[in-house]
This record gives C-alpha cells, structure tokens and sequence, in this order.
C-alpha cells in the first residue's frame, strides 16, 4: 500500500478549500441577507375629542410636533419589537402625558395607531394592523370607526350597501373597488346623519376612511380620507407603501465566465497535488 504524503494532502486540501471559498463568497455577493429582519410600519391618528393639539413621544423621543385632531401621519419605518408611546398636550413635555403605553410590532407589518377617547377614562391607542397588498390596477378602500357616539356605521355607494355594522374602535375589511371617482355616504343611523364622501379611487392604492369627531359636540363629526400607494401581492415585499424593489439584481456578465475560470483552477491545482503525490 502507498502512503500519501501529508505535506502534499494537506497542500491539496488547501487548495480545494480555498477555491470553494472564493466560490461560495462570489456567490453571497449577489445574494440578499436572509438574516436582516425588516422593520416594521407605523402610522398614528388623532382622534382623541379630548386631546387637544398634542406632542408625541416614541420611546422618550418627540416623534411628532402640534400633532392636531384629525391629522394622520405617512407610514414611518420603526424596529420591530416593544415601543412606548406617549401623548401630552402640545408644549407640556412627556411627563404631562396623558396616554402612555407601550406597542409591540412585528417585522414587515404596517399599523395604524389611533389615540383615542374623549373622557380622561377612556384615553388609549387603538392598533389596527394593516393590509397594503393588492393586485396590479386595483384600489382598496377600508373604514375606521373612531367617533365615540355616532353609533355603528355603514357605507353605501348609490344604491349599494358596501359596509355595514361597524362599531366603534373598529375597522372594516378591505374592499376591492374598481377605480375611478366614487361618492361615498358614510352613514350612522343611531344619530340620524350621514357624512359624504366624493374622491378618486386610483390605480395601485389603498384608499382610509376615517370617522372621527363627535355627534353634536366638539371636534365635530367628520371623515378623514388618507389614500396610500398599495404593493404588489408578491411574498416577501413587507408592507411599507414606499418600500423599495426586493427583485434580486442580475449577475454581471463576467461573472460566469470568472465562475468557469475559477472552477478549472480549482480541478486543475487537485489534480497536480495527485500527480505530485503518487510520485512521491
């Protein structure tokens, strides 16, 4: 029986190893991080009747500044994981706050955040998790029920019932609409009163119908429509309705040639360690 010898093996193996891992390096160039975790996507509403114009703090840092009822902000990117959230009457400081609590959030999902209540009993947020997917060229429409007295409420579009039966603190489901102009009636039946609606449902959005205010009261009953770009139903896209493309990008064009290259070299150098080794 032959003996290798261990100094020409163990050139061998270097070798061969050290061409797998240029191989393997090349290939994680062009491959995304599995391990990054995505943010998640928070909106906030105000409509808290009893807040006035108020501040708001994430995690001891003002966030927002003179947030006024009925102001709805765009989509922030925050990390995921448990957060504080304070609200203080504007220019009184965090420790004037009158809702404190803390949110948790989960990666690649969007929220809307609503401070609510209008007795100091009753102040807190609501979350509701939201839903920016849709398929190309459809608009999505979805209503918040955020007035403390209006009752349920439904929304019709002429004849057509569309949403019915929505409490307070709630949401509806998502509606899928053909795009182009709408007149809405959101109507509430306890109170005898129906707020209308006229926008423009437009391609690749999702369009917020919010109920805030109070019947024959102050700040007065009203809607607040936030319409937001909507994604592509494709996994893996998260939720933010700025989100940038997730597409892989191309491998350059020499870089299958350098692959091949590296490929022949590495066959090359293992079999000149045998040639060297069985001629020892």
């Amino acid at each position: 029986m032959r003996l290798r010898c261990p100094q020409a093996l163990l050139v061998r193996l270097t070798s061969v190893t050290l061409c797998m891992f240029v191989l393997l390096t090349l290939f994680g160039m062009g491959a995304p991080s599995a391990s990054a975790e995505s943010p998640s996507f928070v909106r906030v509403i105000h409509a808290s009747p009893f807040v006035g114009t108020a501040d708001v703090f994430v995690d001891g840092t003002k966030l927002l500044s003179s947030f006024a009822f009925g102001s709805v902000t765009d989509y922030a990117a925050i990390p995921a994981g448990p957060h504080n959230v304070q609200i203080a009457l504007v220019g009184q400081g965090i420790n004037a706050s009158v809702i404190n609590q803390t949110l948790a959030v989960t990666p690649g999902v969007a929220y809307t955040v609503a401070a609510i209540g209008a007795t100091p009993t009753s102040l807190s947020l609501e979350v509701f998790v939201d839903n920016n997917l849709s398929t190309p060229g459809s608009a999505k429409v979805r209503l918040y029920h955020l007035s403390p007295n209006a009752g349920p409420l439904s929304m019709v579009a002429g004849s057509n019932t569309l949403i019915s039966g929505i409490a307070y603190q709630q949401a509806s489901d998502y509606l899928a609409l053909s795009t182009g102009p709408y007149n809405f009636n959101v109507n509430a039946t306890q109170v005898n009163t129906t707020l209308p609606l006229s926008t423009t449902l437009n391609a690749n959005t999702v369009t917020s119908i919010f109920t805030v205010g109070m019947f024959n009261s102050t700040p007065k009953l009203e809607l607040v429509p936030m319409q937001v770009s909507a994604l592509p139903g494709l996994p893996g896209t998260g939720s933010d309705p700025n989100a940038p493309s997730t597409n892989p990008q191309p491998l350059a064009p020499w870089l299958p040639w350098l692959l091949g290259a590296l490929v022949l070299a590495c066959i090359g150098a293992a079999g000149m360690t045998r040639r060297r080794a069985a001629g020892r």
